[in-house]
C-alpha cells in the first residue's frame, strides 16, 4: 500500500534533487549516528491553539539542530578517496557545527568559513567539534570567495549548507520519523532559510501522504523591509499578496523558472499581483537583500535545488511578527521546558498567530506537526529580546 502511494504521489512525479528513495537511503546510512528525536505535546498549548500540536524536537539532535542529519548523510556518502582531504563549507550557524561534528565522526578534517557576525554560541560549537575556522566578511560574496580559496588550498570537498541533494535527503529523514511517531498528522509547519529542511520534509511527507499540508512560517519583518525599499512601495498590503511575495523574494538570484502562474501560487492570485521585479521579464526570481529578523537562522535565500520543491510542494505561507516569534520562544521554555532558538520556535508562533487562527482555509488543520529545528541560542541575546 505504502509503495503504491509513494509511486503515484506528486512529490515523485517530478525530478528534484532528492526523492523518497534517496531519503530512505539516507535513513539507512545515518540511523546509527543520529538521534531519533522525540515528539512532544502539551495540553496547555493544544488548548491555546485549538488544535493538537506535535513538536518534533530537533533541538535534541546531535549538534543541537536538524542540520546534523544532512551533514552526516553528505559526509558518510563520500567515497574514501573523496573524504581523505576533508570537507569545506561556509555557514554562520548550525550547518557549520553539524559538518564539523560529522567530519569528526568520520575522522576527516572540516574547514568552515564563518562570517564575523556569526552567533558566539554557534562559533563555539564549531570549535568544540573540531572544525577549523576561516573568517570572512558578512556578505555572501565574501563567504563564497573564502570558501573557494580554502577549496583550492586544501583539495577538500564542498558541502553546501542546503543546495545539495545529500543534504536535502538527510533532512527528509525527519518526516520518516515524525509520521511513524504521529501518523495522524495532517499538517506540518516547517521553518525555512535556504530550504534544505522544508524540501526534504515536504518530499518525504507528501510521498507518504500526498494529502498532507506543508506550511511555511515567515517573519513579516522580511516583507515589511522589502516593501520599504524604493521602488517597491506599489505593493498592496493584503496578506495574500504579501504571502506570495514573501516566497518569491526568498528565492535566490539566478534561479531560472519557466513561468509564474496560478499553478505556482495561491489560486486566488494573478500574475498582476506580482511586482515587476518578480515577473519573468528578468527570467529569474530576485532575492530580498534585507532579511533582518529575531530568527537569525532564517535569513538565507533559496537555492536552485530547493526552490523548485518549495514552489511545487509548499501549500501556503504564514506570516508572523518578530514579537510573535519571541513570545513563542518564551512558551517553549515555560511550557514545553525545551531550550529553543527563535528560528526553531517560528512554527509555534505561526500556529498561535491570529493569521492562522482566523483564516478559514486553515480550519481543518487539526493535527499539526511543528518542527523545532534547533536549540543553539545565544542566551544573552535571547534574554535581551525577551525583555524588550
Amino acid at each position: 500500500m505504502t509503495c503504491k502511494m509513494e509511486a503515484n504521489d506528486r512529490a515523485s512525479s517530478k525530478k528534484y534533487a532528492a526523492d523518497i528513495s534517496s531519503i530512505r537511503e539516507a535513513q539507512e546510512r545515518i540511523s546509527s549516528l543520529v538521534h531519533r528525536t522525540p515528539v512532544l505535546s502539551s495540553q496547555i498549548l493544544n488548548s491555546i491553539s485549538g488544535r493538537k500540536l506535535h513538536f518534533k524536537c530537533e533541538c535534541f539532535q546531535k549538534g543541537g539542530a536538524f542540520k546534523f542529519r544532512g551533514a552526516c548523510n553528505a559526509v558518510f556518502s563520500l567515497a574514501n578517496d573523496q573524504a581523505t582531504k576533508g570537507v569545506v563549507t561556509h555557514s554562520s550557524g548550525n550547518h557549520a557545527a553539524a559538518l564539523s561534528l560529522a567530519a569528526k565522526l568520520r575522522g576527516i578534517p572540516a574547514y568552515v568559513v564563518v562570517p564575523k557576525n556569526a552567533p558566539k554560541c554557534k562559533v563555539e560549537n564549531v570549535i568544540r567539534y573540531g572544525g577549523q575556522i576561516f573568517w570572512s566578511e558578512v556578505t555572501i560574496q565574501s563567504r563564497e570567495e573564502m570558501a573557494t580559496k580554502v577549496l583550492q588550498d586544501t583539495g577538500a570537498v564542498l558541502i553546501h549548507p542546503f543546495n545539495d541533494g545529500r543534504i536535502i535527503s538527510g533532512q527528509g529523514t525527519i518526516s520518516l520519523e515524525l509520521l511513524e511517531q504521529a501518523p495522524q498528522i495532517d499538517t506540518i509547519i516547517v521553518p525555512i532559510s535556504g530550504g534544505g529542511l522544508i524540501s526534504g520534509v515536504a518530499l518525504a511527507a507528501k510521498s507518504i501522504n500526498p494529502a498532507i499540508r506543508i506550511y511555511l512560517p515567515q517573519a513579516s519583518s522580511v516583507v515589511d523591509r522589502y516593501k520599504a525599499k524604493p521602488g517597491n512601495e506599489h505593493w498592496s498590503s493584503t496578506k495574500e499578496e504579501s504571502m506570495w511575495m514573501c516566497i518569491c523574494t526568498l528565492s535566490t538570484e539566478g534561479v531560472k523558472v519557466e513561468k509564474i502562474s496560478t499553478d505556482h501560487h495561491p489560486a486566488h492570485m494573478t500574475t498582476k499581483a506580482l511586482p515587476t521585479s518578480m515577473l519573468i521579464l528578468s527570467d529569474r526570481i530576485v532575492t530580498n537583500p534585507e532579511t533582518k529578523t529575531q530568527a537569525d537562522g532564517l535569513q538565507a535565500s533559496l537555492g536552485s535545488l530547493t526552490w523548485p520543491v518549495v514552489r511545487d510542494l509548499v501549500d501556503d505561507i504564514i506570516l508572523v511578527s518578530d514579537k510573535e516569534i519571541i513570545d513563542a520562544t518564551k512558551l517553549c521554555y515555560e511550557i514545553l521546558k525545551v531550550a529553543v532558538e527563535p528560528s526553531g520556535a517560528i512554527g509555534l508562533a505561526a500556529v498561535l498567530s491570529d493569521c492562522f487562527k482566523k483564516n478559514p482555509a486553515w480550519k481543518n488543520c487539526n493535527n499539526v506537526g511543528i518542527i523545532i529545528s534547533g536549540g543553539n541560542v545565544d542566551l544573552g541575546v535571547l534574554w535581551d529580546a525577551l525583555n524588550k
